[in-house]
């Protein structure tokens, strides 16, 4: 796959097929629309491409905001394209000037003479430009100006859940329902991390455990809890378990990530790992005693090992 992160680097090609979205998550729906200008690149030797943005649009347009969590860092996305078979990424630098660009100059001066593409291929509910102006018939007026087609996908759903970006960071900052986001995304939910110091407490309670730090500050965070995850550590995927929040047995002020991996007990501090996320499996805790944890992180574990098999057997 190519990629562009600057389009001055890009070379015009009008033999495209192109979608345009920040992508953030790579979910079901997104896949649905990548999916579609591979296969019709693949039919009619034309090129995939998939014109995205840096640093997610609601960050530049409502600045005053709390800035928004990502699914997805932009190499994590890059990695998706990739295994989804695109061909180009263009990555356009998203600013002030930038998003005060007419919907109408995206599609001419842009995409169309920029870029290039023969056809263009949109969600059900895109929305683009200045005011978020270009709707689905502003982009077949032009259509028909300019000479590309267009192709609309539908809206995509899994059960009852309308699949969005939005609403998988809902489900893991909110209520931390991983496994449903897991559906939803197409794929367990993960970030990178890095091992840093904890106070030993874990060690005194007979689950030692390593304390993390997310490496990009502004990726999800799952709701406080327990749960049931995998990291990766030399290419190796530990089972283990991960309390996110306050500790507020100990009162706790801090919110903290530590994993207690099982059946490992090499020295992993400050490492750089990976962290997947397969269940939740009860909320934080308060408790009356030492003896009290103990007791929970027994049957916490047992659960979670469970799941872990369950997941290995699913996924050989």
């Amino acid at each position: 796959m190519s990629s562009f992160s600057h389009l001055e680097q890009v070379e015009y090609n009008p033999n495209r097929i192109l979608t345009v979205g920040t992508f953030d998550g790579v979910h079901g729906g997104h896949q649905v629309l990548i999916r579609t200008i591979v296969t019709m690149a693949a039919e009619s030797g034309l090129r995939s491409a998939v014109v995205t943005f840096d640093p997610h649009p609601r960050d530049i347009i409502h600045p005053g905001s709390r800035g928004i969590h990502l699914l997805t860092t932009l190499q994590e996305r890059s990695e998706r394209l990739f295994e989804l078979g695109v061909d180009d990424m263009i990555v356009i630098p998203f600013d002030r000037d930038f998003s005060l660009m007419s919907s109408e100059d995206f599609i001419r001066n842009l995409l169309w003479e920029k870029i290039g593409m023969s056809s263009y291929v949109i969600g059900y509910d895109h929305q683009f430009g200045r005011d978020r102006a270009g709707t689905i018939d502003s982009v077949k007026k032009m259509s028909k100006e300019l000479g590309f087609s267009v192709r609309v996908v539908s809206r995509q759903e899994i059960g009852e859940h309308t699949v969005s970006s939005s609403k998988i960071r809902k489900l893991l900052e909110e209520e931390g329902r991983c496994r449903l986001a897991a559906r939803l995304l197409g794929t367990f939910y993960r970030f990178d991390a890095r091992v840093v110091r904890g106070d030993g407490r874990g060690k005194t309670l007979g689950f030692p455990t390593a304390n993390l730090m997310a490496e990009n500050e502004r990726k999800v965070i799952p709701a406080n809890g327990v749960y049931a995850v995998q990291v990766q550590i030399d290419e190796e995927w530990i089972g283990g378990m991960m309390n996110i929040g306050i500790r507020p047995t100990f009162d706790g002020k801090e919110r903290t990530m530590e994993v207690h991996l099982f059946d490992f007990d090499k020295m992993i501090y400050g490492r750089h790992v990976q962290v997947r996320f397969l269940e939740r499996v009860r909320d934080e805790m308060r408790f009356n005693s030492v003896s009290d944890i103990q007791t929970q992180l027994f049957k916490d574990k047992e659960y979670v090992k469970d799941v872990i098999r369950t997941h290995h057997k699913n996924n050989p």
